[in-house]
């Protein structure tokens, strides 16, 4: 099991200075156009990145931006596994990101080959795999689904087969609950994510009384139970735009707030403090600066490559997924 302490320390990041910013920013801008590049930021990137980007979204908005770009280079500033999505998508094109060692927990929890030795002990299981998985796990799967399709994608899959969810088995419980469907859950986590707590939660929600609790479904039960909302990231903003609260409390990965403060002005965030600190950032998403985003699209790299039968094997859950979200509600199960 992938074990949170080791990548738990605390992120002290040194703000860039306003004329290095202003610097950096233009010179990204002049290289996306000279190199006809197309720099897409999950919603987790520190702020100064997710204003260069020009898509700024969830893993399926970035897959699917991916998938339709005309650009020759795709700048992906995310986590490995995003960067590889991109990829499977895009085989003639260059994805390269800022940090090729910025990883995630839940993809560290779910080795292809473990994941082969527990398919080969039942030929009825249909592989349901969250996107924050390896090209090899991809490979190996018969659909793919993000947190924002996840519950539609579960209802849609054959009745007749047995269930598998990997890697996330907070996620997995959280979809059980909304489609009613037994699945057998692979136990991995996000180390973020499952730093909320229902102590937390409760404390906060005590010091806020009227701030209703929006939460990312990879959160523990606990927290979820509390929550008045639990949603995907790309639903956050739908959902913080339409309530009539001033004060929201968010329980995902920080970076999310840049988003929300920028789309939904004059509304007060609020982020879900974990029993250890008042805020909770991803180690791995933030391995990523604006810096690095410059020298890597300065120097063509680090890029992300794969082998061509991976990319086969992996592209068509992920175009199944694609197909799937893109049915009307109604259509599914």
């Amino acid at each position: 099991m992938f074990n949170a302490s080791e990548v738990q320390p605390s992120l002290v990041r040194r703000p860039v200075p306003p004329e290095r910013l202003d610097f950096l920013s233009r010179e990204i801008l002049a290289l996306k156009k000279s190199m006809n590049a197309v720099v897409l930021a999950h919603n987790y990137q520190v702020p100064e990145i997710q204003d260069v980007a020009d898509f700024v979204g969830d893993s399926l908005g970035l897959s699917q931006q991916a998938a339709k770009t005309e650009a020759d280079v795709i700048v992906f500033c995310g986590v490995h596994f995003m960067a590889e999505t991109a990829k499977i998508l895009n085989p003639s094109k260059k994805v390269i990101l800022p940090d090729l060692d910025a990883g995630c927990s839940l993809e560290a929890s779910c080795p292809a080959p473990k994941l082969k030795a527990l398919q080969d002990t039942n030929p009825n299981f249909y592989t349901i795999a969250y996107i924050n998985c390896s090209a090899e796990v991809k490979a190996l799967s018969d659909c793919i689904v993000t947190s924002g399709n996840a519950v539609k994608i579960v209802e849609h899959a054959p009745k007749g087969r047995d269930l598998l969810f990997v890697p996330d088995e907070n996620l997995g419980g959280w979809v059980m609950e909304q489609t009613g469907r037994p699945m057998t859950l692979w136990k991995g986590d996000c180390y973020v994510h499952v730093e909320w707590t229902h102590q937390a939660i409760t404390r906060i929600r005590q010091q806020f009384p009227g701030a209703p609790v929006v939460a990312h479904p990879e959160c523990p039960k606990a927290v979820r139970m509390l929550a008045d909302e639990v949603c995907s990231t790309e639903k956050m903003v739908q959902w913080c735009r339409k309530t009539s609260a001033v004060d929201i409390i968010i329980a995902t990965e920080a970076g999310m707030l840049h988003r929300l403060k920028k789309e939904c002005p004059g509304k007060n965030f609020i982020p879900a403090p974990t029993d250890r600190c008042a805020c909770n950032e991803c180690r791995f998403m933030k391995m990523n600066t604006l810096e690095k985003l410059h020298a890597c699209m300065q120097q063509g790299g680090p890029e992300v490559v794969l082998s061509p039968e991976i990319i086969a094997r992996a592209r068509r859950p992920i175009e199944r997924m694609l197909e799937i979200s893109a049915l009307p509600m109604e259509n599914a199960g």
